[in-house]
């Protein structure tokens, strides 16, 4: 006999999907597999636009130093990223800086990161090639873009829920 798929549960730790609450087991395999699948993602993309020694940390905080062209501070590029260890952070910075990708202004103590043409011009051809691999072909999951925004503001809810469990967890 089949078991009924809704009352199949889907956990990578059997141990934490006992009792009460197990469908946030059964979630957090799902950020786990849909993290490294995207992590993935963003270094194959980012070898076919022409950059290939570049991390995902690396990648995000390229993206988002591009994004809007406006400079960034560290902690904004930490804050936005909701990274809490600025040093690999920063570390990635310097890798992006030392390949040009990257320019800094520095303005007393601040220094500010601002995408280089090289930079900029990475970031395009990344996009091109989301374009023809990723975005050509996410209409066949059967998931809309309406339905990717609200799947994109549970998960911005449910990482609130997961930053107060860690600073309750680190109080203990």
């Amino acid at each position: 006999m089949a078991t009924d798929p809704k009352n199949r549960r889907i956990v990578s730790s059997r141990h934490l999907a006992e009792g009460e609450g197990w469908q946030a087991s059964e979630f957090e395999y799902g950020l786990i597999i849909a993290y490294n699948g995207f992590t993935r993602w963003m270094q194959r993309c980012m070898t076919a636009a022409g950059m290939p020694e570049l991390s995902p940390l690396e990648i995000l905080v390229l993206h988002n130093t591009n994004h809007r062209d406006r400079e960034k501070r560290l902690t904004d590029i930490c804050f936005l990223l909701n990274i809490e260890d600025t040093h690999t952070v920063n570390y990635a910075l310097r890798k992006l800086l030392k390949l040009d990708l990257l320019s800094t202004d520095k303005r007393g103590k601040e220094v500010f990161y601002k995408t280089s043409d090289t930079g900029r011009a990475l970031c395009e051809k990344y996009r091109q090639v989301r374009e023809q691999c990723l975005l050509e072909v996410l209409p066949s999951t059967g998931i809309d873009g309406d339905q990717l925004r609200e799947i994109a503001a549970a998960l911005r809810a449910l990482s609130g829920q997961y930053d107060q469990a860690s600073r309750a967890a680190a109080s203990l």
